[in-house]
């Protein structure tokens, strides 16, 4: 089951408090590849090992959110830098 649509209108990034957005399925592509090569971390230094599904991208493009079964874990140190 996706987000709903009212939380994400009101969900910011909890660091800057950019708006997020949904991520494409290219950036969780290229993610789920990182996760697979075993080289993807989140920025708590954990190694991410389950593929994403759904994310949350920051509006400048550099933080993702993973959404876990339709919640999305707004936590600095769960989220994944992307620049």
């Amino acid at each position: 089951m996706p987000v709903d649509n009212e939380l994400l209108d009101i969900l910011v990034c909890p660091e800057t408090q950019q708006p997020v957005a949904l991520a494409s399925a290219d950036v969780l592509g290229s993610l789920n590849r990182e996760i697979d090569a075993g080289r993807l971390r989140n920025r708590g230094g954990d190694v991410v090992e389950q593929p994403i599904s759904e994310g949350l991208l920051r509006e400048d493009g550099r933080i993702l959110y993973i959404i876990d079964d339709s919640i999305p874990i707004m936590l600095i140190d769960q989220s994944i830098e992307l620049a």
